[in-house]
């Protein structure tokens, strides 16, 4: 136990230094700077604290503490406070139940040497449960995903996305599916005075504290069905294992910190992995008011690869800005940036992100997302290829940058489910010693239905 404090002290000393933390400081404090403009909630009304305002007039059975369990998006993460949380909201007894889901049915078709097409679904389900156990209350929660079957050959195509395997070998340009079971997880909340409470959450499969909300359940995200290339720098600790998480809340500001097992899910996608509490992280939330959301995190994760073993301590730092509009939409535009330091390599990568939704009028909605990442796994497929690259370049990791731009068209179908059709197209600015792998203007199209669940009118 000594030597386990003494090594996270020494973390802690690394990471705190100028040159890792001036991006994460520099996003946290914009969050403050543009809340100055906002009225603040009366300080002493609990229900004004972070998380408590989501689905106003669906949490009246509920008390402070299970009206904070029900706001959190993945894991113990939370996103503004004003998201119109898209859920269903039924009672089985004693018990407040929280149904949400969404699927996307998409055709992909993407240009270059490396590009491929593909006709999938990436999706999700949820069902939280809370009860009241005292002065605070107890969540059940479980989140499941049909990927395993709906996205074959354990990937869909994504050019220049990195990060597990497939069939035993780095994947490369695609992105892999979902594990069946996404989180299973058991939380307690208890208030602390009239402005606080405190949390603690164990989960076999679930989300530390690291990194933003992930991007199947942020709000900015939630009309692209793809990936973000930056998924492995900034949130890919979303479904670990065996993570055990105690937080408190104060106020506006949150602190947190998590336990888990820092490799990544296997290629046995129907199963639960397992494996020891090896890693670690800390997470400091603000939430100015209840339109945004800032957080910055940092972590040290075990081994995440298992094509590579080496640890990477990851930091990171977001901001995200919710504004409801009509017909239970909402304008959402997200800020992320993410480090990976690789520690035997000795070797820092970043990724940043800046997504946005917006709701033209209340069936149509436009996306948009701009993403600039290092890619340093864009070889690992081929070792000798990737001896000849960074020879011939004299460099590991290459700039990348995205850009996408997409349509949703919203129709009425069945009452708790909201339906649109849209398409988004995707194109890249790349280094010349890329090109010769990836063609001179790769570009990527998705063509989607998109179901989701909502309250009914």
């Amino acid at each position: 136990m000594v030597h386990n404090v003494m090594r996270f002290n020494e973390f802690l000393t690394h990471i705190a230094m100028p040159h890792n933390l001036h991006i994460a400081t520099l996003i946290f404090c914009t969050a403050l700077a543009c809340a100055q403009t906002k009225p603040a909630e009366h300080p002493h009304d609990m229900q004004n604290m972070a998380g408590m305002n989501h689905g106003s007039g669906t949490h009246a059975d509920l008390n402070a503490a299970g009206t904070f369990l029900m706001s959190e998006s993945s894991g113990t993460g939370l996103q503004p406070a004003a998201w119109p949380m898209p859920m269903l909201m039924t009672r089985a007894g004693a018990w407040q139940l929280m149904w949400m889901g969404q699927a996307f049915l998409v055709e992909t078709q993407q240009s270059g040497p490396r590009g491929g097409d593909k006709f999938y679904s990436s999706n999700w389900g949820m069902l939280g449960a809370v009860h009241k156990l005292g002065s605070g209350s107890l969540m059940l929660r479980t989140m499941l995903s049909l990927e395993p079957g709906t996205v074959t050959n354990r990937r869909y195509p994504l050019l220049f996305q990195s990060g597990e395997t497939t069939y035993g070998t780095p994947l490369v340009d695609g992105q892999h599916p979902h594990d069946f079971v996404m989180e299973l997880g058991i939380q307690y909340a208890h208030p602390i005075g009239e402005k606080g409470v405190w949390n603690i959450y164990y989960a076999p499969v679930g989300d530390p504290a690291l990194g933003p909300v992930a991007f199947p359940h942020r709000a900015s995200a939630m009309e692209l069905p793809q990936a973000a290339l930056g998924h492995h720098w900034q949130d890919s600790t979303h479904i670990a294992n065996n993570v055990l998480t105690a937080g408190a809340t104060y106020g506006k500001v949150r602190v947190e910190a998590s336990g888990f097992h820092g490799r990544e899910p296997n290629e046995a996608r129907w199963n639960i992995d397992w494996g020891a509490m090896d890693s670690w992280s800390a997470r400091g939330s603000v939430y100015p008011t209840k339109n945004w959301a800032a957080q910055v995190s940092i972590g040290r994760i075990q081994d995440p690869e298992a094509s590579h073993p080496g640890s990477i301590v990851r930091t990171t730092a977001s901001v995200e800005y919710v504004r409801p509009a009509a017909s239970g939409n909402w304008w959402a535009t997200s800020f992320v940036w993410g480090q990976n330091y690789k520690q035997d390599e000795r070797r820092r990568t970043n990724a940043v992100l800046a997504e946005t939704v917006v709701p033209v009028s209340p069936r149509n909605l436009i996306t948009g997302r701009f993403e600039w990442s290092q890619r340093d796994e864009l070889f690992e497929s081929d070792h000798h290829l990737a001896e000849h690259v960074t020879q011939a370049t004299g460099r590991h990791a290459f700039n990348v940058t995205a850009v996408t731009g997409g349509y949703t068209r919203d129709f009425a179908l069945l009452r708790n489910v909201q339906t649109g059709i849209g398409a988004n197209v995707t194109g890249y600015a790349i280094e010349a010693a890329l090109k010769p792998f990836y063609g001179d203007r790769p570009w990527g199209v998705n063509i989607f239905l998109r179901v989701r669940l909502k309250p009914g009118a």
